[in-house]
Parts: structure tokens; sequence; C-alpha cells
């Protein structure tokens, strides 16, 4: 017959009473117990440090003294416990105040000083290499220079390495900046940008354009800037050196100071220039004439007809930019707007004429197929060509004077298919429509 199990006779309370008394007892002894051995504990504390982070296991084998530091010891251990990325992040804004953006660009704001020397006005203007920017250069009496800084991108850096020595070396032949190019004042690497320091000019002659709402510079500013160019073009050409890159953009007022004036002729008001003086810039796709060629070179709309039909380029591409670029400031827009290689053709064809059969029959690309160029005047592109260029003559009105006419022989001159007919940088400023120019210069000096 199984045990029957009976309830206690005790009551709670007694019950309750011999349980405390019980624990009490219990406790007692595991009290002794780690009092007895005290190796127990260390075995327990490195059980639960290996375990634990390594810096854990350094702070368990620091001496008592250094233990007990006080406020300082915890707030070490605080800032240990700080996310590894988030101590990084401080430790690199502490470290530098240099900072690129996404793009390369030299982080900056204005008052900021770059090489204890030159300290940050104001923005100039930005490109494809970098920005410019207004400085002061301290070591000269706070005298205004624009600052080139090219983004930390090791292609560009490559590039403006290519410009300083092509500055310095016409600097070499050029020591007082007489020869309208830009003179470089120094050079230096700032974490990684490549700065260029520069006497400050005033806008570009687009730019000057483009705020005129395209209004055409007159007659006598377009000889003396035209006259001008050609005179620094002809100091590149007698060192060997092709520019390669002639455009509006490239050509700096040297004062863009103007007068607002009222035009009679379109019957509104426009901007004067006071001095139309320039300076040539951007050296970075110079070339001398022992430098390897690249296949394609200049801003397509100021491109010669050798370049786009690959047979090799030299000092004459130049030219045929500027006789583009006279066209452009006498009238106001560009003579070939495209971005097409044969229509590009099919214009010079339109304004200037058939291309000559050696060029055709030594080209080796694909736009004259039979000794014609590859073109229809019936499709749309056709139509656009046949409507909006015109023989070179015809652009001239019946009431332009002698100065237009002249104006007109040069950048037809200059506009010659064949290289070797075209009209040199030097031939060109002994031409009839600078003599004004040519004399004021000459007096001048």
């Amino acid at each position: 017959m199984p045990r029957c199990r009976h309830r206690s006779s005790r009551s709670p309370s007694v019950r309750r009473s011999r349980s405390r008394d019980r624990f009490k007892h219990i406790e007692s002894e595991r009290s002794n117990r780690r009092r007895a051995s005290p190796s127990s504990r260390h075995r327990r504390h490195r059980r639960r440090s290996s375990s634990a982070p390594r810096y854990r296991r350094r702070r368990s084998s620091t001496p008592d003294s250094r233990r007990r530091g006080g406020s300082t010891e915890r707030r070490r251990r605080s800032c240990s416990r700080q996310p590894q990325r988030e101590r990084r992040r401080r430790r690199s804004s502490h470290c530098t105040s240099v900072q690129d953006d996404e793009n390369g660009h030299l982080v900056y704001r204005a008052g900021d000083v770059l090489r204890d020397r030159y300290r940050i006005v104001g923005f100039l203007g930005e490109g494809t290499f970098g920005k410019v920017v207004h400085v002061k250069d301290l070591a000269n009496g706070g005298r205004s220079r624009a600052l080139k800084i090219i983004k930390n991108v090791e292609k560009y850096r490559e590039a403006a390495q290519l410009e300083i020595n092509v500055l310095e070396k016409l600097a070499e032949k050029d020591p007082y900046g007489k020869q309208m190019c830009v003179h470089l004042w120094d050079c230096f690497n700032y974490h990684g940008h490549t700065c260029l320091a520069f006497e400050i000019l005033g806008k570009s002659v687009f730019d000057f354009l483009k705020e005129n709402n395209y209004h055409p510079y007159p007659i006598e500013h377009v000889l003396h800037m035209g006259y001008q160019l050609c005179h620094a073009v002809k100091f590149l050409h007698d060192n060997r050196l092709t520019h390669t890159d002639l455009k509006p953009e490239n050509i700096l007022f040297v004062n863009s100071d103007y007068d607002v004036v009222a035009d009679a002729r379109h019957k509104k008001e426009s901007r004067m220039l006071r001095c139309p003086d320039i300076r040539l810039i951007d050296f970075g796709s110079a070339t001398f004439d022992h430098e390897h060629h690249s296949k394609v070179v200049s801003t397509r709309h100021y491109r010669a007809p050798e370049v786009i039909l690959e047979l090799g380029w030299a000092q004459p591409c130049d030219v045929w930019s500027i006789g583009c670029i006279l066209f452009e400031l006498h009238l106001g827009y560009t003579l070939f707007q495209t971005h097409d290689n044969r229509e590009h053709l099919a214009m010079m064809e339109r304004v200037v004429g058939p291309l000559p059969t050696g060029m055709v029959h030594s080209t080796k690309t694909r736009y004259y197929p039979g000794g014609r160029l590859d073109w229809s005047d019936r499709s749309s592109a056709g139509r656009y060509v046949r409507d909006n260029c015109r023989p070179l003559r015809n652009y001239l009105s019946r009431s332009d004077d002698d100065n237009h006419r002249r104006l007109f022989d040069v950048i037809e001159a200059m506009l010659v298919h064949e290289p070797s007919e075209r009209l040199t940088a030097a031939r060109a400023l002994r031409h009839p429509a600078f003599d004004r120019v040519r004399a004021a210069a000459s007096g001048s000096a």
C-alpha cells in the first residue's frame, strides 16, 4: 500500500523561520569559502575576463595603484567604449582641416590661408580642371592674384604639370609678360591640389559677349583683339608651340570694366568696353613640335578640317581657330554651330568651298566615299546647313565700311582648307586690316 504524504503539522510561521535560518547558514558557508580561497576569486575573474573585449584584459593587468586612478581612469574607459567609426571620424577631423568634395574640388571658405601666403577672398570661376579663386598675396603686400586650384585627381594633376612646364618655358622667353600670354607667378602643391598663381584678369571674351546679350563687339575692338591674339599666337609658334585650344573662353580681358551706351543701330543699350586689351590663357593642351600630337585637338566649333580628317596638325590649326573667333566677335554668334563631323564638313564646304582633292583622298576617315562628302542636302540636317550657313562673303552687309571688308579679308585668308596655304600668324600681323592697331602699338612702345 503506497505511503501517504501528510501535511506538516507545523504552522506556516515556523516553516518560514526555519527556511530563513537555513538560507542564512548557506550564505555564511559561501562567504567563509570565498575568504578561505582567494585564488578562486582570481580564477573566476580570469574566466570572466577571457570572454570580455581586449581592452578589459589590458585593464585587468593594470596595477591596483593605477586602477584606483579615480575619475581620469573612468573617463578613459568611457572613451574606449565609443564606436570605432566615431573615433576614427573625430581623429580625422582633428588631424587636418583640409577636405575635398566628391568631385575632388578643394573645400574652402573665404578667409582661408593657403601655404601661409594666399588668403582666399572670393570665387572667380570653375572648370573641369578645378576652380579659380581670388586671393591676396600676403608675401607681396596683399596684391590680388588669381589662384587656379586643380582637382585632387591624378589626371588633372598631370595635365597641370604639363601646363606649368609650358608656362615656365614661356616665362624664360618673356620674363616681363609683354607677349599677351598670361604670366605664371607661382605654383605649389597643397594637400594633393596643384595650385597656380596668375595675375588677376577680367572676364573672358565669351562671358562678356554672353552678358551683353551676344551684342557684337565694335569693329575697332575686334581688330584690336584680333591683332593682340595674333601677336600672342605668333609668340607661341616662334617657340615651336601650338596652343590647340583657342576659343573665346580662353581669351581674357585685362580689365573688363565697361560703360553702358545707347546703340542706335539696334535701338537698345549695350555695354562698351573701356579697354579691349586681352591675355591668352589655358596652356594645358599646348604641344611642342617634338612632343606627341593627339589625334583630336581643339574645341569642336573652332576645329580645323585637317583635324577632323585626321591628317595630322601643326601651327596652322591655331590660325583656323583665330578666323572662327574673329567671325564670332564681329557678328555675335558661332560660325560652325554643330556637334557632328559630317555636318561640320558640310558647313565648311558651304561657307568656304569644297575641300581640296588631295585632302579628300589622303584621309582614312569614311566621310568622303568615292571622293564626295557623304551628305544629303534633302535631309533635315542638310536643310539646316543650307538655311543657316552661306558663303563667307555673304555675311557682309552693304553698309559695312572698309574696316569690315578688311576684317573679312583676314578671316577668309585664315579659313583656307589647305594648311600650307593658310595665312600664318606672322603674316596676319602685317595685314592692312591691322594698320591702325599696329601703328598705335608701335607708338605706345
